[in-house]
């Protein structure tokens, strides 16, 4: 049960094709192209061709069963084969088809759910294994062996990428072609690919997603174990609609995607072009690192282009700390140049990229360099790639070339490409690459935040906050009226300006004039979405009479400008406190793919012209809400202060921030949000103006850890924190699992005795693999569960204080199997915590968890000679039974209903 569901496909030990008659005149076009492959690519699986008009009982036919059933038949007889393949115990079938419609693809899938079969398919090229000398595709030729997975929703850029591949000495691990309507989606691909040992890294092109929740999953714990790079179809409103017809899955909006990437960990490129570039960089294994890239050259012009593309895409220039330029100034030409670049000048010999290469490489204010070489009088291409070559076996960091020119560089290109040395015409191609290594690492910091759907600040009044939502959703309406919008906002603790309805001329001048001039004053109207559209907002009235005449005249003309709408009067509210306050905007959109996004920028009236908006995913934490700050162009005002002021409070931003995303979270009424202006300066944060827009939805109110539905992402589980006693004194603290529990888990594995490991892991592993610790500790809560048992020892030191360390002593978790009915488990528990009674309240606290998702059974593995765990099992009400498919292994079973 530890292989992963889709092995049997991707790693099938035999296969059975169903491609028609011998006679190729009678095959499909992706019969006599699949034929070719097979048999040009004999792996060590056995492969049995059969007819699509198979006859004979089930009996005679179950000679022929296999793991994976590849067929490739006119469309009419494909259901039939389908049929036949579950019948004779496939536990996978490959369609390699075009033209199904969606009615009949729906049929298939059918079938194979109630055969028990993984299908791939229809409407796809198949797919490659190289490793395994399997071709089970239409795609050509199969690929050379290599480490770089390619998971693409186009068969003609499947083909394209293979070709271009193979000139560009470039291997995969596997490749995977996925059309329209198929049955084993892009998610459950990637989650694959996360376990697979063969693959170090991943590129993914894109048209669309079936199920934003599950993609986010797989996306998030793919590229948590391993580079992945996505290139996404439909970035304008001609390309979705283009994406749409094509994949006919949700696309959403393009700044949405790429905060849903961001917060994955993953990279998103914007062209084919730079698709390959990242795919050179990912063959090359290079790790992430920041954004400081040196640039090394003989020529000032291809570095001052380089230089320019650096600060374009938002890198930094890597320049050499003093000591060392000065340490390095002597071993180059008289001409060079270490004040920005690294201009080695037209005179550069191979030992001058040589010296320079090892010095910034050596250099901590130096995260990635660049080796760009231009043809000159007396230089040698070939030599200088050489240099190239020795001096990156000296150095973890990232190292690039870009040999500029054609015919009298090709052999250095050869030499670079041997190194597996990412190299690149233009000094513009060569810098993005790297700008895709810097991005994997700081999406990567994303990735490892697990906020809570609350925040530490201060508990919100969410009752009150209910109540508010559904009077407002009772009435009929959708729009909340600005006087409801702020009452929303200070149940929350966000600040508001003071405001009072005024339902005439005559109150408005008095609350005006008890306010306190001056005072703003804005229409009130359900039915009118954006007051400036009708002129319903007036400023700095300073005066009673004037709060008066502004109130006739602003209600008048909005029943001149829109007739039909209702007015409840006008709202007065004090002008804001200070005029070199910075205006932003703090919001709320729901994507049609993965529901509610924060929204930050510059904010006021000018907000559409700036157009300034970053995004972020809920729920956030302090570290989400900075970096999202970070990236919108409004920041450096708020840094830097309005006019000559003190900077802005950003904690207080970042507050309201979190606070806004605690209500995403808690309410999936919650439709759009914009808090424009939002005032901030040196004192703190006001709310100005509000308007929030709702839709119907579920009763409002968060019950249970795993109810959000509406949200990409599902928050940490902090409820079930929780403190056990220990038998014999003492206690634990129990938790679901955090990425950054990762050394604690790995040193518990290295603390138990072999045994105990062997009896966990069925191997004798001393430790766990990077890819597989970073895999069990960064978890999508929502279709697994972790809790982990955190001991606290304490050690006297000399001195009569103590030391405090934290362990991790024992650990239970549920992964939820594919039929998303049931799960399996695992239990591990330190060797000196045993006979604490730990195990039995861990099984016990994740079958609760188990519960409340809603599953039905739990199950699991356990070694036919681990007595121990056999008796826990049976003391917790489990049936054990034998296995199978393994007599070394019983299964403990155990109903949750």
């Amino acid at each position: 049960m530890d292989n992963h569901f889709l092995t049997p496909l991707f790693m099938p030990r035999s296969v059975v094709v169903f491609a028609g008659p011998d006679e190729p005149e009678r095959q499909t076009r992706q019969a006599r192209v699949l034929r070719a492959a097979l048999t040009a690519s004999p792996g060590p699986h056995p492969v049995q061709f059969l007819h699509g008009d198979t006859t004979g009982t089930l009996g005679e036919l179950a000679r022929s069963r296999a793991d994976l059933a590849v067929i490739a038949l006119p469309s009419d007889e494909i259901a039939a084969a389908l049929e036949v393949a579950g019948r004779i115990a496939c536990r996978s079938a490959l369609i390699i088809s075009d033209g199904i419609e969606p009615e009949q693809a729906a049929q298939l899938k059918r079938i194979a759910r109630r055969e028990g079969v993984h299908l791939l398919g229809p409407n796809c090229l198949g797919f490659q294994r190289p490793h395994l000398n399997l071709n089970a595709s239409a795609a050509g030729p199969l690929a050379a062996e290599g480490s770089l997975a390619l998971v693409s929703q186009s068969g003609a850029l499947t083909s394209a990428m293979l070709d271009w591949a193979q000139q560009n000495h470039v291997g995969f691990s596997q490749v995977v072609s996925l059309g329209p309507n198929a049955a084993v989606d892009l998610a459950q691909v990637l989650d694959f690919l996360a376990t697979d040992t063969r693959t170090q890294s991943i590129v993914v092109y894109l048209e669309g997603i079936s199920n934003p929740r599950r993609f986010m999953s797989a996306l998030r714990s793919a590229a948590h174990a391993k580079p992945v790079v996505v290139l996404k179809a439909g970035r304008r409103s001609a390309g979705n609609e283009a994406a749409l017809t094509h994949s006919r899955a949700i696309v959403g909006s393009d700044d949405v995607f790429d905060a849903a990437l961001r917060r994955a960990g993953a990279v998103r490129v914007r062209s084919f072009v730079e698709l390959f570039s990242a795919a050179k960089c990912l063959a090359a294994r290079y790790r992430p690192v920041g954004k400081r890239l040196a640039i090394i050259t003989n020529g000032g012009g291809p570095g001052v282009l380089a230089a320019d593309w650096v600060s374009e895409i938002g890198l930094q220039l890597g320049k050499l700390s003093p000591e060392v330029a000065r340490t390095l100034a002597p071993k180059l030409p008289a001409l060079a140049s270490l004040t920005d670049l690294i201009d080695l000048s037209a005179a550069a010999t191979a030992e001058h990229f040589r010296a320079a290469i090892d010095a910034a490489a050596a250099d901590p204010a130096v995260d990635g360099l660049l080796a760009v070489y231009a043809p000159q009088i007396g230089s040698d291409a070939t030599e200088t790639a050489q240099a190239v070559v020795a001096a990156k076996a000296l150095t973890a960091k990232p190292l690039l070339g870009c040999w500029m020119g054609d015919a009298s560089v090709l052999e250095a290109r050869r030499v670079l490409n041997q190194a597996a040395i990412a190299n690149f015409r233009t000094p513009e191609a060569a810098v993005g690459a790297f700008g895709n290594i810097a991005a994997f690492y700081a999406n990567q910091q994303l990735l490892l935040q697990t906020p809570p759907p609350m925040s530490s600040l201060a508990q919100p009044d969410v009752e009150a906050a209910r109540l508010l939502i559904e009077s407002v959703l009772a009435e009929r309406r959708r729009t909340m009226t600005e006087m409801e919008s702020k009452a929303l906002l200070a149940a929350f603790h966000i600040p508001v300006t003071q405001t009072v309805l005024a339902r005439s001329a005559n109150e408005a001048m008095m609350l005006a004039t008890q306010l306190g001039f001056p005072v703003a004053l804005k229409i009130d109207s359900p039915d009118i979405a954006h007051k400036s559209d009708v002129q319903g907002v007036a400023l700095n009235i300073q005066s009673g009479a004037a709060a008066r005449d502004t109130y006739n005249e602003m209600v008048a003309r909005v029943k001149r400008l829109q007739p039909q709408a209702r007015i409840n009067g006008v709202t007065v509210q004090k002008m804001a406190r200070s005029r070199r306050g910075q205006e932003v905007c703090v919001g709320l959109v729901t994507d049609e793919a993965f529901g509610p996004t924060i929204v930050f920028g510059a904010g006021g009236t000018m907000i559409e012209l700036i157009a300034d908006r970053a995004m972020e995913l809920p729920p956030l934490n302090q570290f989400l809400a900075r970096r999202l700050v970070e990236r919108a162009r409004v920041s450096e005002a708020l840094a830097e202060g309005r006019g000559g002021g003190a900077p802005a409070d950003l904690e207080a931003l970042e507050r309201v921030l979190l606070r806004v995303s605690e209500m995403v979270c808690e309410f999936p009424q919650l439709r759009e949000m914009d808090i424009n202006p939002l005032i901030v300066d040196e004192t703190g944060a006001v709310a100005v103006d509000a308007r929030v827009v709702l839709q119907p939805g579920p009763q409002t109110g968060i019950a249970r850890a795993f109810d959000y539905p509406h949200l990409a992402i599902l928050p940490y589980p902090a409820r079930f924190e929780q403190v056990w006693p220990l038998a014999g004194g003492g206690e634990v603290t129990v938790r679901p699992v955090r990425p950054d529990d990762a050394q604690m888990l790995q040193d518990l594995v290295r603390g138990l005795k072999p045994e105990s490991r062997y009896f966990r892991f069925a191997s004798a592993i001393k430790e766990l693999p990077p890819g597989l610790l970073a895999r069990l500790t960064l978890i999508d809560y929502d279709r697994e569960m972790a809790l982990v048992a955190v001991y606290c020892e304490r050690t006297a030191r000399d001195d009569g204080g103590f030391d405090e360390r934290e362990r991790i002593v024992g650990v239970s978790r549920i992964i939820t199997n594919p039929d998303q009915t049931s799960c399996e488990f695992s239990l591990l528990v330190a060797d000196d915590f045993g006979g604490k009674g730990l195990g039995s309240r861990l099984m016990e606290g994740i079958t609760d968890a188990a519960r409340e998702k809603g599953l039905s059974d739990i199950e699991g593995l356990v070694l036919t000679n681990n007595a121990d765990m056999l008796k826990l099992m049976r003391g917790l009400g489990f049936t054990v039974k034998p296995f199978p498919e393994d007599p070394d292994f019983k299964l403990v079973t155990r109903s949750l209903s």
